[in-house]
């Protein structure tokens, strides 16, 4: 569920090439292609049972950043009652249990100080603490983290991953999808002509070229680039413009993970 938005009207890198286990053709998220199993083991799904009946259903993603606790984007955050939330790693194919998922449920919601709802103020970032830890059983792994203040250069060849909305009649994947996005510098971003002012330095924006973007459901998933030997998670997928999510000069915008990796390791103790 990326929050979508109209301009100026909210609702709701250093080129390098992927290890080969990575590999994947510029081809949905918008524009990408099934991923390959047992790859971005760090992405989660983020579950809710709105209605308290036991059923839940995808609503955002997320990725692990230790045993007990997961990284996701605050908007997901429809519900301020855990027991309305389960977190599944180790999936793959959201129609079929392959034996591989881990439903885990959660304990307790962080949402960043900052975030005011309003995603032109930024701080879109929470973290869940899980009732139970994620066990390695060769399905999951923990994400890596940028450096404090960290940025990439533009044009950064990043990837998004998730189980959002793949065209503009709202067709879903099953299997998690993977797509290139390239960084676009916040110099180029805050322009007019693309985000604005709505386009903070706490934001990384990525793609813009009308045919790769994130989209409704792939919020708080990650926004992986291979940098200094490992890949990291670079973003938090926020929010993409109203209607078709790919739009030119419209680029997907992700809460920038290393201005927030400070607050994420105080508030995430085992």
């Amino acid at each position: 569920m990326i929050w979508l938005v109209a301009f100026l009207s909210c609702i709701g890198l250093i080129c390098a090439k992927p290890p080969p286990i990575h590999e994947v053709d510029n081809g949905r998220v918008v524009g990408g292609q099934n991923a390959a199993p047992q790859t971005w083991k760090w992405q989660i799904s983020l579950q809710l049972d709105s209605y308290g009946e036991g059923f839940f259903g995808h609503i955002c993603g997320g990725s692990i950043f230790n045993s007990y606790h997961i990284m996701t984007a605050a908007h997901c955050i429809l519900s301020s009652d855990p027991r309305q939330y389960q977190v599944v790693a180790g999936e793959y194919n959201l129609d079929e249990e392959e034996g591989s998922e881990q439903f885990l449920p959660v304990e307790r919601i962080i949402v960043h100080p900052g975030w005011t709802g309003d995603l032109g103020n930024g701080n879109d970032i929470a973290i869940l603490k899980l009732a139970e830890p994620i066990y390695d059983n060769g399905y999951t792994s923990f994400a890596r983290l940028p450096y404090a203040h960290q940025t990439l250069p533009h044009g950064f060849t990043c990837y998004i991953t998730g189980w959002g909305r793949m065209d503009y009649w709202g067709t879903t994947p099953s299997i998690l999808q993977v797509a290139p996005l390239p960084v676009v510098e916040h110099s180029i971003c805050s322009q007019p002509e693309w985000w604005g002012s709505i386009a903070l330095e706490t934001m990384v924006c990525a793609g813009g070229d009308g045919v790769v973007a994130g989209c409704q459901g792939d919020s708080g998933g990650p926004l992986n680039c291979f940098v200094d030997g490992a890949w990291r998670v670079h973003g938090i997928a926020s929010y993409a413009p109203s209607g078709s999510c790919n739009q030119v000069r419209k680029p997907t915008v992700f809460t920038r993970v290393s201005s927030f990796v400070d607050w994420v390791y105080s508030v995430c103790h085992p």
